[in-house]
């Protein structure tokens, strides 16, 4: 199936390692061109020569500076010609139990996380038309939380909330906002998680045995999913929080 991204250009935050970065490969692989962000320029340089130069370009920020959202789009604008979607995607806080975590944590994820997303999703909302799309990487604690991820567990489902919020405001400018929900990934940053446990591998089999498809999904399993919902192949669908986690979640 054509999913119709051929030459259609997306920014893709928190594109330099894990969900982010396999999904603006599948958008890539698809056709789309991509504006990748991340921290640090040399792994930005280096996501790019991943993409292609053809099909990427790179901008080092940080999604906690409000210049951010507006220095994002004029790159696609520029560099590609125009913009069509974005998809959100941050790196997760810090690991920590309630009495572990610190007002400058919270304040800190705050600004990257939510209040950085929100700004992105604002200033494309504003220069986005119809068939346009914007997107969230959340987290399954949507709907229920995960032991020791406090702080993730407090903000992504605000985060959601917002992003129902907006789908319902932008729906009659034909603009289409969509969240996904990742399970167990198989990214650094859940075998990281995972490694925090006396026995990484008990705790890995563990949790595989609780998946109904009982494995890790894959990064690129994961990219192909968010490459489609950007996709004018999903052109009806908005407003939905898409879990996915291998059958994790049982509930609507």
């Amino acid at each position: 199936m054509d999913l119709g991204l051929k030459d259609r250009v997306y920014v893709v935050t928190g594109a330099t390692r894990g969900l982010g970065h396999a999904s603006a490969r599948a958008l890539a692989a698809e056709g789309a061109k991509v504006v990748v962000t991340g921290r640090k320029e040399d792994a930005v340089a280096e996501a790019v020569s991943a993409l292609g130069p053809d099909a990427a370009a790179g901008v080092a920020v940080d999604n906690a500076d409000p210049a951010a959202a507006g220095r994002l789009i004029a790159t696609a604008r520029e560099r590609f010609g125009r913009f069509d979607g974005v998809l959100v995607s941050v790196g997760g806080p810090p690991p920590g139990f309630v009495a572990d975590t610190t007002d400058e944590q919270w304040q800190a994820a705050f600004e990257s996380v939510f209040l950085g997303a929100v700004r992105l999703a604002r200033a494309a909302a504003a220069e986005l038309g119809e068939g346009g799309v914007i997107g969230f990487v959340l987290s399954g604690s949507v709907h229920e939380p995960i032991p020791g991820l406090t702080i993730s567990n407090g903000l992504r489902p605000g985060l959601a909330g917002f992003a129902k919020s907006l789908a319902d405001e932008l729906g009659p400018r034909g603009i289409r906002v969509v969240g996904l929900l990742p399970g167990r990934v198989d990214t650094d940053r859940v075998r990281e998680l995972d490694s925090l446990s006396a026995d990484p591998e008990a705790t890995r089999q563990a949790a595989e045995s609780r998946i109904p498809l009982r494995r890790y999904g894959t990064p690129e399993e994961f990219g192909r999913t968010a490459a489609f919902l950007l996709s004018p192949a999903a052109s009806y669908v908005t407003g939905v929080m898409l879990p996915v986690d291998g059958g994790s979640r049982h509930g609507f």
